[in-house]
């Protein structure tokens, strides 16, 4: 328990600066043991998988993907925070493109004890979208684009039209959210992606493929657009079957999307090298995982 509520004491000092840990939070430790069968996952020569679980990564991000991710980033990066302290870290962002019209729609709460009055309020949020507009046109190729935030504001209805919180997250009114609703490993949800069946976040990282798999085709994916000239986009699949070595996965896919004039017999044997070298040192890309060096979510 020690463990567990150091861990998560940890992570929301980091990420809510406005929680007050000893106070607003009450932690309820619920990890309990497995069941025989996979525990004995653990003591055997070579871990094996505790699931029968598939997993899908891509690269590279589509434009939209990256304004989505990027634009996030920046928002909940230290610079935004100086500049806007009465910025929550609580961030919901949807893009949708028609041709080469982008419509940006944002979610992020202000802090109430600095916010003066409803016109205050009014006036900070159009100092924040004059700001991500310029961050955009600065930093991305599109220039037709709207920006909507906080689109749930009514003027004249006081705290019932803005969006304040005490915290700087909606997690404070029960809005809390569930494990697979939030987004993928690679920090976006793309509903016109491939996605795999388990969500990456509260599983172990030794032997939990819903995990492994999940955020290592993400690695090879990025790997294989890196390294290999002529891709334009690139899928990578990982399969596996419980009890069977993590370094094992019952199947590999790659599917690629190749540029005018190159041929798969061009980039076979490169892409092939990329795959085993990761497949197999697994164990390096684990321990990276233990020791929380693999950004993800």
């Amino acid at each position: 328990d020690e463990i567990a509520i150091s861990a998560a004491k940890n992570w929301l000092k980091e990420h809510l600066r406005f929680l007050e840990i000893e106070k607003d939070i009450k932690f309820q430790v619920e990890l309990k043991e497995g069941s025989a069968a996979l525990t004995s996952i653990f003591k055997r020569e070579k871990i094996g998988a505790n699931d029968t679980s598939a997993a899908v990564g891509y690269a590279p991000y589509t434009p939209v993907e990256n304004i989505t991710y990027e634009t996030e980033r920046y928002l909940n990066s230290k610079e935004f925070k100086k500049e806007f302290p009465e910025t929550g870290e609580d961030v919901k962002i949807m893009v949708s493109r028609i041709d080469d019209m982008l419509d940006i729609t944002f979610a992020m709460p202000l802090i109430d004890r600095f916010i003066k009055s409803e016109d205050d309020y009014f006036r900070k949020k159009e100092e924040i979208v004059e700001k991500v507009k310029n961050f955009i046109l600065e930093n991305f190729d599109f220039k037709n684009f709207s920006i909507n935030y906080n689109t749930l504001d009514k003027r004249g209805y006081g705290v019932e039209g803005v969006y304040l919180t005490v915290t700087g997250t909606s997690a404070e009114s029960a809005d809390s959210g569930q494990v697979g609703r939030g987004n993928r490993a690679n920090g976006v949800i793309s509903l016109n992606r491939p996605a795999s069946e388990e969500a990456a976040a509260g599983k172990n990282p030794v032997a939990h493929v819903g995990k492994i798999y999940n955020l290592l085709s993400f690695r090879i994916a990025e790997k294989i657009y890196e390294e290999v000239s002529g891709l334009k986009e690139v899928y990578v699949w990982l399969l596996s079957q419980i009890g069977q070595p993590i370094d094992s996965p019952k199947l590999i896919s790659v599917q690629t999307v190749l540029e005018k004039g190159v041929k798969m017999k061009d980039v076979e044997n490169q892409i092939k090298n990329v795959v085993e070298a990761h497949v197999a040192n697994i164990s390096s890309f684990v321990d990276e995982l233990i020791k929380g060096k693999v950004n993800f979510c």
